[in-house]
């Protein structure tokens, strides 16, 4: 099976297309821990600390720094962690509906087996980030930048991306349902190995991604309708 690589700017004839960039993941290497026994605070520093299974649901972490920390079987329903920066750290078995995140900052972060739905990570930022397994349902990641990501065998139900910025984005043995890259900007994005892959909006912005020929045929029709193309029998 050929791969359609998908780019903004022409070849010139006889030149080979640019190779495709894979992200660069974190490399996340936590030292011991010390448990951390209450909730996280607005403008909090934690620096070295371990959340156990408990339940930080509706805990206000806004503005809050956590460095080589590991959050692990934690509830976060309607928590508001609103600008937090998580650095260097682990999320494992997190679970929550409503959790606000917008304009947070992740880098270097390990995202695995969580059980998400309704987060707000809008005009956030994140770099080096892996999310490993679990279901994120309507996860909105509107006008945010994501540099060196991946999804990795995990559900996706309705994520958005509108006007976001994708550099070096892959979704390897990733379910995508109803995804909307409305006004999205796409720079080395590799959709081929996604299980399934189900567009709702923005297929006209997957210039600078790259799909399967397989992937091709199934949005044929998604792309006909973006062009304004009427097919006939």
């Amino acid at each position: 099976m050929h791969d359609v690589g998908m780019t903004r700017t022409r070849t010139t004839t006889g030149k080979a297309p640019r190779a495709l960039k894979a992200p660069r993941r974190p490399e996340v290497d936590l030292p011991e821990l010390r448990a951390q026994e209450s909730g996280p605070v607005p403008d909090g520093d934690y620096d070295g600390v371990g959340f156990e299974g408990a339940d930080l649901g509706r805990t206000d972490a806004s503005g809050a720094r956590f460095l080589e920390c590991r959050i692990r079987d934690c509830s976060l329903d309607e928590a508001r962690w609103e600008r937090a920066r998580l650095l260097d750290s682990v999320l494992e078995g997190v679970t929550g509906a409503g959790t606000d995140l917008a304009g947070v900052e992740l880098r270097d972060l390990e995202l695995r087996d969580a059980r998400l739905g309704g987060v707000q990570v809008h005009g956030a930022r994140l770099s080096r980030v892996l999310v490993h397994g679990g279901k994120i349902d309507f996860l909105n990641l509107r006008q945010s930048r994501l540099l060196d990501v991946t999804f990795e065998n995990c559900v996706l139900v309705e994520p958005d991306f509108g006007g976001a910025v994708l550099e070096r984005v892959a979704f390897p043995g990733c379910v995508l349902r109803g995804v909307d890259f409305s006004s999205a900007e796409l720079t080395d994005v590799d959709l081929r190995d996604a299980a399934e892959l189900d567009i709702a909006a923005g297929v006209g912005q997957l210039g600078g991604a790259t799909i399967s020929s397989a992937q091709l045929m199934d949005l044929a029709p998604a792309f006909a309708a973006e062009l304004g193309v009427r097919v006939g029998g």
